[in-house]
């Protein structure tokens, strides 16, 4: 089996050259770009913290040309203020069937699904994983999940995962050496 030598490891350079097709990276947010857990105030106030490595990798992922979309079940205005920050412009939130989104996005985009790649952490992802053309779990995704995934993050939900994804499609794509954005 023929590898690829990443900065994330040895990756197979048939799953390799699947991130080189990739024009529409999309992904979920709580245990993706968050850890999951959500802090609640007293006053109902929610709370979460975002990687600003994973910003980074978003701005230079969409610097590249690259389009990036989330869908994820919960509606929050945080994730409203976050994604903007990041100029992802297509966010559909309160998605508890996410398909309908994922082809909605394919059209808007002109893409097919081998040219997508989706990145999730839980029961919810699952028709996603299985109908991208890469199908990513996060290291700390659910095991049925990662059974599924055609590729398994080194990086935890929260914790880099986000950037770990956007840096392999960009370096697959000989893209990575301009990579240029902002941690935001």
């Amino acid at each position: 089996m023929e590898c690829i030598n990443t900065w994330y490891g040895d990756i197979e350079k048939q799953l390799f050259e699947r991130f080189s097709k990739v024009r529409l990276l999309i992904l979920d947010v709580d245990g993706v770009f968050s850890d999951g857990r959500i802090y609640l105030g007293n006053d109902g106030e929610e709370l979460k913290a975002f990687h600003t490595r994973d910003g980074f990798g978003m701005k230079a992922l969409k610097n590249a040309g690259i389009q990036t979309a989330v869908i994820t079940g919960r509606q929050s205005n945080i994730v409203e203020r976050r994604m903007q920050h990041l100029d992802v412009s297509d966010i559909y939130q309160g998605q508890a069937d996410k398909t309908q989104a994922y082809n909605e996005l394919l059209t808007h985009h002109g893409v097919n699904a081998e040219q997508t790649a989706y990145v999730g952490d839980d029961t919810p992802d699952l028709p996603l994983i299985q109908q991208a053309g890469i199908g990513v779990a996060v290291k700390d995704a659910h095991p049925s999940i990662q059974q599924q995934a055609q590729y398994i993050t080194r990086c935890a939900g929260g914790f880099g995962a986000v950037r770990e994804v956007c840096d392999l499609i960009m370096l697959s794509q000989g893209l990575l050496h301009d990579a240029k954005g902002a941690s935001v």
